[in-house]
């Protein structure tokens, strides 16, 4: 196991069956785990607002015994005098122990861990990766179905910029006999890199739909996203699009009596408040479960670097197979990566079947010529 989580395909199913294992045991025996991080700190540098993952990080290292430092807005630091990514990373590695951090650029957790020696986690980085929330959807269903085989997966909404979303699909692509069926709008659809990259070159069912109702019972696990007014350049575009799926009681009328309904949260209007009673309706169970995962993945990195520290071999995030460009030959015409701002960022991009992509962000890249 690496000592970063940047991506969910970081982790190996083995490695996912551990965090899980530890999570349950935490959640039966927490007295047991109350001052593992005595004397540890983790810092929660968070470029964008949060409620839930932010709260769960500082709860899970407060119920570790450790304490938490930080920032909830790029404005109250020195982000806002034009700091870099690299050298807040820096700078919170002089005083903390371990990094969360949610940026609104896609690779923005990758460019932190590529420059310190303290572990960090990717708290969500634009609509690229979300892998913390990933674990804490897997071991919702874990604990909800029992299982991650045989599923039928319903993931309905904002699948384009939906980093939840991506992380899932990277996820439970790897388990038996598991089907997704993406329900989104056209505006809206699963970007083509996870289609090509992840459901088709591994041969997933899949099947892509924008009717919710027609697909409702056929579904195990219904994981519903809001419509993301923050990731919209055009108002008009999201105005359309608002609302356009809501769940409430009578489309659950012909869903499975064991269909589980999921949310990363926060919701706008997709799932009606009277949605809230039926006992398919986990998304708060999973926001709880969301502290209980983060605590086991904070004890996991914090021992992984510990044995680094011992060792004297600090590692960063690969760059193997990456080939440097001048952006007058190959660019990332990504506005959301962090390329497109990080100061003196080496331009880097992976060779694929279908010419580059991006290191940072995954998009496909241009040739400038």
């Amino acid at each position: 196991m690496k000592k970063d989580l940047i991506d969910i395909r970081d982790l190996s199913l083995a490695e996912i069956d551990e965090l899980i294992g530890v999570a349950e045991d935490i959640i039966d025996n927490p007295s047991q785990y109350s001052d593992k991080c005595k004397g540890r700190k983790i810092a929660t540098l968070f470029y964008e607002p949060s409620t839930r993952t932010r709260f769960s990080f500082e709860s899970a290292m407060l119920d570790l015994g450790g304490s938490v430092i930080g920032f909830s807005s790029p404005t109250d630091c020195s982000v806002a005098k034009g700091e870099s990514v690299a050298d807040t990373a820096r700078t919170a590695e002089c005083f903390a122990d371990i990094i969360a951090m949610r940026h609104y650029k896609d690779g923005a957790a990758f460019v932190a861990a590529s420059n310190v020696n303290i572990p960090v986690i990717n708290a969500g980085d634009g609509g690229h990766n979300h892998p913390t929330q990933t674990l804490t959807d897997l071991l919702t269903i874990h604990r909800e179905k029992g299982t991650f085989d045989n599923l039928t997966i319903g993931l309905c909404g904002d699948l384009k910029y939906g980093r939840t979303v991506h992380s899932l699909i990277a996820a439970m692509s790897r388990y038996s006999n598991v089907k997704f069926i993406l329900i989104s709008p056209e505006e809206l659809k699963i970007p083509e890199n996870i289609k090509t990259e992840i459901l088709e070159k591994n041969e997933i069912d899949f099947a892509e739909t924008d009717s919710l109702e027609a697909v409702m019972p056929e579904l195990d696990v219904l994981y519903m996203t809001r419509i993301q007014r923050e990731r919209f350049r055009d108002p008009t575009v999201y105005a359309r699009l608002e609302g356009i799926y809501i769940l409430d009681n009578e489309k659950l009328n012909t869903a499975k009596s064991d269909l589980i309904v999921m949310h990363p949260l926060p919701r706008v209007n997709e799932i009606a408040v009277e949605v809230d009673d039926d006992p398919r309706a986990a998304y708060f169970r999973q926001v709880k479960n969301g502290k209980f995962i983060r605590m086991a993945l904070i004890l996991k990195l914090l021992e992984l670097n510990e044995q680094e520290r011992v060792n004297g071999n600090f590692s960063k995030p690969s760059k193997l197979g990456a080939e440097s460009f001048d952006p007058s030959i190959i660019r990332c015409d990504n506005a959301r990566c962090i390329s497109s701002i990080e100061q003196g960022l080496e331009h880097l991009f992976v060779k694929t079947d279908n010419g580059y992509r991006c290191l940072y962000c995954e998009t496909k890249a241009h040739k400038s010529f």
